[in-house]
């Protein structure tokens, strides 16, 4: 048998119980929606107006939404991390209790998606910054007026760093 890579916390307990009361018509169009944007860092999957809207849709609290959407994010990020197959998926989320209909629902989306999903997450910059440049200097004081025969070396290192989002260069 294949590792565990859903871990059955209290969270996940829960989690599992709300999505297994969506409707099942529903459910692969809001897995789709999650795929396509899971491999963004800064983006949520879904604006303010449509976690409302989808509160409405499902019949679910604001918080209780929030776990689903998340939950669902932690399974699918858990398939890309392990890149697991998607029958190894099905079975993993039946172990957790989660209704066949929503576990093939995963697999079918991960079976269409899932290849695309982890070629977009090893793209990705996983370093916040990323080292551009270096330079570096050696000091090297060899009397003082105290002491005649002294070597203290002094050395500056300099790193250039850019982060996804601007450039950094080297400090003034």
């Amino acid at each position: 048998m294949a590792a565990v890579i859903i871990p059955e916390s209290p969270s996940i307990k829960q989690a599992v119980s709300l999505i297994n009361m969506i409707d099942t018509g529903k459910f692969p169009r809001l897995l789709s929606r999650i795929l396509q944007k899971l491999h963004l860092k800064a983006e949520r999957s879904f604006s303010e107006d449509e976690e409302e809207k989808l509160q409405a849709a499902f019949s679910l609290e604001k918080q209780d939404l929030h776990l689903v959407l998340e939950t669902i994010s932690f399974i699918l990020e858990q398939a890309v991390y392990h890149n697991v197959k998607p029958t190894v998926l099905k079975q993993q989320l039946e172990n957790i209790q989660l209704e066949q209909e929503k576990a093939e629902a995963f697999a079918s989306a991960w079976t269409s998606t899932g290849q695309e999903t982890v070629e977009k997450f090893r793209l990705r910059n996983l370093a916040p910054k990323k080292l551009e440049t270096t330079g570096w200097q050696l000091n090297l004081q060899m009397a003082q007026s105290t002491q005649a025969k002294m070597t203290s070396p002094r050395a500056v290192l300099e790193l250039g760093v850019s982060s996804e989002d601007s450039k950094v260069g080297s400090p003034p």
